[in-house]
Formats: C-alpha cells, sequence, structure tokens
C-alpha cells in the first residue's frame, strides 16, 4: 500500500485537499462528546471535506491517503460558540463606538472570524451586527475569501425604541438617531423579520428585555409586549428562521418562552416558573457567565459606561446562580459567550466557569459541540465526529474531559477537511 505520509509540522496551513482526496488523522484517543468516554487510537478518514468513516489504530489505511498523525495528542470536534459578535471589539465599547463606521466594523469581523476559529471554535451564531455586515462576512468565509468558522447570522437584531439591541441611545434627540432594528407594534416587527430574511440571515435576533451595556434601558425590564414577540416568532418559523430572544429580566423571559422562540440569552432572572417552562418546551438557554469578570475587571479601560458597569454589577452573580439553578433542574443549555464584549479567542474560558457552576466536563462540551449543533438545527452535520459529519476536528495536548481548561490553548484546527491550525 502506497502511502503519502505528512508529518504535522510541515503541513500548510489553509490548503484546500484536491477533488476525492483522503486525508487520515491518526491521535493517542478521540473525545465522543455524545457519551462523554475517550476512544483510543481514532483512525479519522476524511475524503472531500467530510468524515467517511472512523476506525481504530489497527485498520487498514486507504491507499494514497495523505496521513497526518497528531501523537499523543486528543482530538475531539471543533468548538461551537453560540452567541459572538465578531463585528465587535472588547476596547470600543460606550460612546467609542460612536466613531465606527460599518466599514470599518466589518473589517474587524474579518480579524476576529480568523482570531475565533483558530482558537478551536468552528462554528459560531452571531447574534447581531449592523448593515447585514455579518451576512457578507458569511458569505466570505464560505467563498474562501477569508478564514474563519462556519457562521449563522442574524443582522441587526430587531426591538422597540429606545430598546436594547434594536436603538442606539447614546445621543440626544436632536441627532434624530433611530437603530435599523427598530420596529414597534407586531406588524412592524413582521416587516423587519421579512426584511432581515431578505437580506439573507439565518436566524432572527430580538430583545425581550433591557440589557447591561445599552444606554438608558432596565436589564430585567420587558420590551416587546407578548403581542409583539409572538408575530414576530411567528413570521420567523413561517419562514424557517429561528429565533434566539436576549432576555435577562424572568418576566420578559417568560414572554419570550411563550411565544415560542427557540434559544434565551442570558437568562440572568430566570424564575423557577420559567426554568419549568424552558424544560418543558425543550428550549435551549445561552448563558454568558464568564464575560462579567471582563467587563468588571477592564471595563472602565475598555470604555464601558458607568451605568453598565453598575448593572453587571448586580447581575453577574445571580446569573450565574440562574445557570446552576437551570442545570441542576435539567434544563437544555448551549455554550454562548457574547464574544465582542470580552476579547475574540478567549471563548474557551467560559468552559471552566460552565463546569465551576454545576456542569461535568462532558456536559460543558456536549453544550459547545453537539447541544450548539442541535440548536442550530444541524445535529450530526457538525459538533461530534461521526461518519457523514463535517471534518470539523481540533486537538488538545491531554484530555478535556479531566480539564477543560486545556481547551484554551488548540494545537490543531481543522474546518470542513482543511487545515488552520497546526503547532
Amino acid at each position: 500500500m502506497k502511502l503519502k505520509i505528512l508529518a504535522v509540522a510541515s503541513l500548510l496551513l489553509m490548503s484546500s485537499p484536491s477533488a476525492a482526496e483522503t486525508i487520515v488523522i491518526k491521535a493517542a484517543a478521540m473525545v465522543d462528546v455524545e457519551k462523554g468516554v475517550l476512544v483510543a487510537n481514532p483512525v479519522i478518514i476524511v475524503t472531500d471535506g467530510t468524515i467517511r468513516s472512523i476506525d481504530t489504530g489497527t485498520a487498514p489505511l486507504p491507499e494514497d491517503s495523505q496521513i497526518i498523525d497528531l501523537g499523543d495528542r486528543i482530538v475531539m470536534p471543533g468548538l461551537i460558540d453560540m452567541h459572538v459578535h465578531l463585528m465587535g471589539k472588547a476596547t470600543d465599547q460606550g460612546y467609542r463606538r460612536l466613531v465606527i463606521s460599518h466599514e470599518r466594523a466589518a473589517i474587524t469581523g474579518v480579524m476576529n472570524a480568523r482570531t475565533t476559529l483558530m482558537a478551536g471554535f468552528t462554528t459560531v451564531r452571531n447574534v447581531g451586527a449592523p448593515s447585514f455586515s455579518d451576512v457578507a462576512l458569511r458569505d466570505a468565509i464560505a467563498d474562501g475569501d477569508v478564514p474563519g468558522p462556519r457562521m449563522f447570522v442574524a443582522g441587526p437584531s430587531i426591538g422597540i425604541t429606545g430598546g436594547h439591541c434594536s436603538d442606539n441611545n447614546l445621543l440626544p434627540e436632536e441627532f434624530a438617531i433611530v437603530g435599523e432594528g427598530v420596529a414597534d407594534g407586531p406588524w412592524a416587527a413582521r416587516t423587519k423579520v421579512r426584511r432581515n430574511i431578505k437580506y439573507g440571515v439565518d436566524l432572527i435576533k430580538t430583545c425581550s428585555t433591557g440589557g447591561v451595556l445599552s444606554k438608558g434601558t432596565q436589564v430585567g425590564a420587558p420590551q416587546y409586549t407578548l403581542e409583539e414577540l409572538t408575530a414576530l416568532t411567528e413570521e420567523a418559523h413561517s419562514h424557517g428562521r429561528r429565533v434566539a430572544s436576549h432576555a435577562h429580566g424572568a418576566e420578559g423571559i417568560l414572554n419570550a418562552l411563550k411565544a415560542g422562540v427557540d434559544t434565551i440569552e442570558h437568562a440572568s432572572f430566570i424564575s423557577d416558573e420559567g426554568i419549568a417552562m424552558a424544560k418543558r418546551q425543550g428550549t435551549y438557554l445561552s448563558m454568558d457567565i464568564y464575560n462579567t469578570e471582563y467587563i468588571l475587571g477592564e471595563g472602565e479601560k475598555a470604555g464601558f459606561l458607568e451605568e453598565s458597569l453598575a448593572k453587571e454589577r448586580m447581575t453577574g452573580a445571580t446569573q450565574r446562580e440562574s445557570f446552576r439553578r437551570a442545570h441542576q433542574a435539567g434544563v437544555k443549555m448551549v455554550m454562548g459567550t457574547d464574544a465582542g464584549v470580552y476579547p475574540h479567542g478567549d471563548n474557551a474560558r467560559q468552559l471552566s466557569r460552565m463546569v465551576r457552576f454545576g456542569m461535568t466536563p462532558a456536559e460543558a462540551l456536549r453544550a459547545a459541540t453537539s447541544n450548539a449543533a442541535d440548536a442550530l438545527g444541524h445535529k450530526g452535520k457538525f459538533g461530534a465526529l461521526m461518519a457523514g459529519a463535517s471534518a470539523d476536528i481540533i486537538a488538545v495536548e491531554g484530555n478535556p474531559l479531566d480539564d477543560v481548561t486545556l481547551l484554551e490553548n488548540v494545537s490543531f484546527v481543522m474546518k470542513e477537511g482543511v487545515v488552520y491550525k497546526s503547532e
């Protein structure tokens, strides 16, 4: 059998396999994220960016295959972050955002996409971006023009006048600034959903409560009425789009759940009733329990408004306790970090906090892989190492089932059969 042996150190990064080329990946072990166990000596056979089969170290190898031997490293599926803002920069907060054009934000997104991919995140859900810049970035990545993770994008977030995520409250009335996602009333909300779909979004992002980082909103106060949220969600679902709802406060969370949204973002002050309803409906929670450390530690330097820092002080600890309560109750959960509020590339730091506040390492890994793929409606297509799935593969030194912090230093990244990082 003729084999082309290729040392990992000599791989050409970002080199696409030629048509029908077969790549064989060998490692000391593989994480089965669904079962939460290690599989020894896997041999992963990849053809045209898709995993064809996974065998053991004793299986015969295909002829004329390219072999990547990762030695004593452990492989697992590429990670998925369900709440990022790739156009955002952690050090551009508060009034600093006013001088950033949509074009500049898009260029920042190109940089952040590469950083995120190199950190081992092969898929992200971008929940809100100006002027459909995330649609353009998604397409540029898919076309191979720039490196980055697979993106599911929401375009401009939809919400009320003066509300979190939809409007811009930083300037006084005489400037007449209105956010592009503002929609008051059920039919206006439906119209904005239709507009976003017209311009290519994969999902709809709305805000059913105020937020930490918006000027003049109360974190726990509801924004859209149930009638408005229901209209927005029905419209999105009728077009085959899922809905992610930013919701900190208990009442706004209940409104979003009653409206039938697909994921609740943040869920900081979720009530027992909200937990029970989310569990009953199978709604995923995406709770960003790491970024409070960055906001409170680096926020003043990064330009966060004092109002925002004060709101974070009253929110962070409660959100972490809510995370613990929801997990103990058995609510479905995914990993969402709000990267962009803190530096891109540090996404994996949240995994250790998910473990600290109740999850096992295996549960945290599922939240960042197979659970996230399921919440996106693509379970089995990525987020797991199995035949037929996309060849999104990362590797680390050591066992992440024992220590999830190992994923903060990923040494090998493959997305769709293309190697982007190999150390």
